[in-house]
């Protein structure tokens, strides 16, 4: 019969740690792939990760996972970024790594000054580095076009350069190479991705993610001016945002199909309390207080999401990646496992109550073992 529900899979920590797959992940598909190579039900990937392009992860996905994953089926942080074409004609300074610009472009930002951009144009700005700091003092330049707007797509590599730049911008409404006697506030819009503090790679422990970038420049903000660094937008997981993107791109997925019967449950799979199962809970949250109250609202400030089918969104914690319940100060669900040593991004506040999976699996195959029990559907 066609399918009802739909997977919301995150990669690092669930399918992968760094580039190596896991184990379970490979089973898992075989048992989600028909022999023909379809996927039996709709899926789509979900990460916080952004210093890659859309079709780079599906076709990075496509070679460990054995099957052809399409780029529409992968969702990198930054993709619902889309959705605010208010800002795609604004001049905007991007921060991340990897291939920023052409990201940028693909969400649709026509304008864009990259951070060394910036830096090249404003040498004296960048005076960390000893061996960088210009030997002479060179004229600022007057016919740099005022910057509109930022952009963070990811964490970059040099970050005090970054906050440094990032904190001009927003202290000089986009005139770095002036200075004002007051900062202004509001300050400039800022649109950013992916706040997961941690994130699992090959070593032992959780490595620094964007968020703890983003950390860093909301304290300084906060220390220099006495206010509240403010976001146009903010998505990645736990945003509902993404969560709404998701939803569509399931649909779409499962109408290409040609699967009639609507998509009711969802059920995200990931590795990281923070995120994965606080994002999925609060999603699964706000469908629960939408279909009471008969309305839906976007996430995304202007943008109005098509109405929801779905029903629930059922949270599945897995041990193979932050999470590990034999890791002393391992973040864990509200019940069992350590308190988790951070409270959330402010933006999202914080419900310790939805921490707490709907149920904790070993690895990514029990979890798709256990979904297809509940729907009916043979292994």
């Amino acid at each position: 019969r066609p399918p009802t529900f739909g997977f919301l899979l995150d990669i690092d920590g669930v399918l992968v740690r760094g580039h190596r797959i896991i184990p379970a992940a490979q089973e898992a598909f075989r048992r989600l792939v028909n022999p023909q190579g379809q996927l039996r039900v709709p899926v789509v990937f979900v990460t916080n990760a952004g210093n890659i392009l859309q079709h780079g992860k599906a076709q990075e996905l496509s070679a460990l996972l054995g099957f052809q994953v399409e780029p529409d089926q992968v969702i990198l942080s930054h993709s619902p970024m889309r959705l605010f074409s208010q800002h795609h004609k604004r001049r905007m300074l991007v921060s991340g790594q990897g291939p920023l610009v052409e990201n940028a472009q693909a969400l649709g930002f026509k304008n864009l000054v990259t951070v060394d951009e910036l830096r090249a144009a404003f040498p004296v700005l960048d005076m960390v580095d000893l061996q960088r700091r210009p030997k002479t003092t060179p004229l600022p330049r007057s016919d740099f076009p005022a910057i509109e707007g930022v952009l963070l797509l990811g964490e970059p590599v040099r970050w005090e350069t970054s906050l440094q730049l990032i904190m001009d911008v927003l202290l000089s409404d986009g005139n770095p190479g002036t200075g004002l006697a007051e900062a202004p506030y509001p300050h400039l819009p800022v649109l950013a991705s992916n706040t997961d503090l941690l994130w699992m790679a090959e070593a032992k422990m959780p490595r620094f993610g964007h968020g703890t970038f983003l950390l860093c420049l909301e304290a300084i903000y906060r220390k220099v001016t006495g206010k509240e660094l403010r976001y146009e937008g903010l998505m990645g997981k736990p945003s509902l945002l993404t969560y709404q993107y998701a939803e569509g791109l399931l649909r779409r997925q499962a109408e290409r199909r040609g699967w009639a019967a609507p998509i009711r449950n969802l059920y995200a799979v990931g590795d990281n309390p923070m995120s994965d199962i606080y994002g999925a809970n609060l999603f699964h949250q706000y469908l629960q207080t939408a279909r009471r109250e008969g309305a839906e609202e976007g996430a995304g400030g202007p943008w109005k999401p098509q109405p929801s089918t779905a029903r629930s969104c059922t949270s599945i914690l897995v041990c193979t990646g932050v999470y590990n319940p034999q890791a002393p100060g391992s973040p864990g669900p509200a019940s069992g496992g350590a308190a988790p040593p951070f409270h959330g991004h402010r933006d999202f506040g914080f419900s310790p109550g939805l921490l707490e999976a709907a149920h904790v699996v070993s690895d990514v195959l029990e979890a798709v073992q256990l979904i297809f029990r509940k729907e009916g559907w043979a292994l």
